[in-house]
């Protein structure tokens, strides 16, 4: 990777909706140049992803939340996993160190909708222990 595919990264971190003749005209090369470079960070595995990033307001789940949680013992991660997948609340999952076995990012409704969940994660999906914080505001800062 150079300097240039630094450069168009960094575009397309910002506003991933940008042509090939947009991120061309930014790091001076022709359109087919980007797109090539494009399709290769996309095959590499750099660029993992190109999709749009919907505000969960916008569909009725105005409250975030990152939950904490601790497996019960025994409970294979593969298992809490296939659990997450099938509650469609849950928009992120990160296996981490420390005291909490993943810190799960959620979409609800409203509190109501947020203690259900917690619950079915405790009761269907494996977990232990769970430790709730609401998010109040989200701050893009556009890195990595």
């Amino acid at each position: 990777m150079d300097k240039v595919d630094r450069e168009i990264l960094g575009i397309l971190r910002v506003d991933g909706r940008r042509s090939y003749t947009e991120l061309a005209e930014s790091v001076n090369l022709s359109a087919n140049a980007v797109a090539e470079r494009v399709k290769r960070l996309l095959r590499a595995g750099t660029i993992r992803h190109i999709r749009a990033s919907v505000d969960p307001a916008a569909l009725g789940h105005g409250l975030e939340a990152q939950i904490d949680v601790t497996l019960q013992t025994g409970v294979p991660a593969t298992r809490f996993e296939a659990a997450l997948r099938e509650i469609p609340q849950v928009q992120s999952a990160a296996v981490m160190t420390g005291s909490f076995d993943y810190a799960l990012r959620v979409a609800c409704a409203d509190r109501e909708e947020l203690f259900r969940l917690v619950e079915r994660l405790r009761e269907h999906a494996g977990a232990r222990e769970t430790y709730s914080r609401l998010i109040l505001h989200e701050v893009e800062l556009g890195g990595p």
